[in-house]
């Protein structure tokens, strides 16, 4: 399977010690360049995390697509689009609103870091999302009420 993650996830994953689901889930994660290049921009979630053997860094081959995209999303959202479609990826892991609609709009199946766990709650390697959630919370993560309480809902810890 060929899974090509953004900045947020990883980061999201990597602040409560679970950027290894993953790997369990999927194997190998493939990151673009500029993913790559924003979480190594400074030392925090994620930094060390992202030099694990099963990261894969690729390199986007239409840069010219990437100025296109670069009118609505960051370079690493645009940089993870296109290099998604470009080794036509299985799915595309990717939370913000605008970088998901855009993914599935060029026809990615995109799936959020709330999924994932949700995912990795129901094939047994993890028992509980909330504590998961409320810690990425208190480590900068931002969510709705409402996607708070939804997601524990289909988790059916609601």
């Amino acid at each position: 399977m060929i899974i090509v993650s953004n900045t947020t996830p990883i980061i999201s994953l990597a602040s409560i010690g679970k950027l290894d689901i993953l790997q369990a889930l999927f194997g190998k994660i493939i990151i673009a360049e500029a993913v790559y290049q924003e979480i190594k921009a400074k030392e925090s979630y994620g930094y060390h995390d992202i030099d694990q053997e099963y990261i894969q860094v690729k390199a986007i081959q239409g840069k010219i697509y990437t100025d296109l995209l670069l009118n609505q999303l960051d370079l690493g959202e645009a940089e993870t689009i296109i290099l998604a479609k470009e080794i036509n990826a299985d799915f595309v892991i990717i939370d913000e609103n605008l970088g998901y609609k855009m993914a599935k709009n060029s026809g990615l199946n995109a799936t959020r870091t709330l999924s994932v766990l949700l995912n990795a709650k129901q094939n047994g390697m993890i028992t509980e999302i909330k504590p998961l959630l409320d810690e990425m919370i208190s480590k900068g993560r931002w969510y709705s009420q409402k996607v708070y309480e939804q997601i524990l809902m289909r988790s059916g810890e609601l």
